[in-house]
């Protein structure tokens, strides 16, 4: 997978997480954040432009610091919001 679809599907997953977390849907949490998790390695691994390895970089330390909040909540999910829609409009960069 190319970097800049290994970024939208992490933007799509980023998406999912935050509408479950908003609903306090959160069996499904888990699940998309361990394959989350894959796609951020993934990514760690693919050749990056620099300008979207500084983004890449700070999405990373969010996201580390989100899947380790066990307050999900509705600030958490517009988190999960706002990066996925940074990393969708970046994904032309990667």
């Amino acid at each position: 997978m190319s970097s800049r679809e290994l970024t939208l599907n992490i933007a799509v997953n980023l998406g999912r997480l935050g509408r479950w977390a908003y609903e306090g849907r959160l069996n499904r949490l888990n699940q998309f954040m361990e394959e989350t998790e894959e796609y951020i390695q993934q990514l760690e691994k693919s050749p990056k432009s620099p300008r979207f390895q500084q983004t890449f970089d700070i999405f990373r330390e969010n996201f580390n610091k989100l899947k380790n909040n066990t307050q999900v909540d509705a600030v958490w999910a517009e988190i999960m919001f706002t990066w996925a829609d940074i990393l969708t409009h970046r994904a032309q960069l990667a």
